[in-house]
């Protein structure tokens, strides 16, 4: 009886819209070239668990026209509400996701990262080395994650709890 209860109330959910469909971009030069060295990528997955609908999950290489292209790519897809992308948000030569996000996006959502960082400074003085952004294209939800298994983890302990709330408001769903 457990078991078709929960599979009732996912199902009541999804109808309701309360489930996230959503997608992964592992940004990467590492992991594009062997896929099996991603490990940030199934950690989001992972984290996001069954209660969600995972659409896609794709390796970019550190290049803001390709990221730019995938992300373009994705943003095409209906039914999506929120693209997660984990890497490229340091301060390294090669890390361009968020000049990437910048370039596509409507409009930017800026608490969502401060909050990640904020929450994070007692966990390790190297946030304040973090660009991530999270922003609004087509009514979609972008947030840029770092590309650590441990920061992705604790970044999506922070926001997770926000992210379904912002998908709705974007969405103009503003009843509160």
């Amino acid at each position: 009886m457990q078991g078709k209860l929960s599979s009732f109330f996912y199902i009541i959910n999804i109808l309701k819209g309360r489930v996230m469909k959503y997608i992964v971009v592992t940004i990467s030069d590492t992991s594009n070239l062997d896929a099996k060295k991603d490990l940030s990528g199934p950690e989001i997955v992972k984290f996001m668990g069954k209660e969600n609908i995972l659409l896609g999950q794709e390796i970019v290489s550190d290049d803001i026209d390709k990221i730019i292209s995938v992300l373009d790519k994705w943003l095409e897809i209906d039914d999506l509400n929120l693209i997660l992308t984990t890497g490229g948000t340091g301060i390294g030569p090669r890390d361009v996701t968020p000049e990437a996000t910048k370039k596509i996006i409507d409009y930017e959502i800026p608490g969502i990262p401060e909050l990640m960082r904020v929450k994070n400074y007692s966990n390790s003085d190297y946030v304040s080395l973090s660009r991530s952004v999270a922003g609004v294209k087509s009514k979609k939800l972008i947030v840029n994650l770092p590309g650590s298994v441990k920061a992705v983890t604790e970044n999506l302990q922070i926001v997770y709890p926000l992210l379904k709330h912002a998908i709705e408001l974007i969405n103009g769903n503003t009843k509160h």
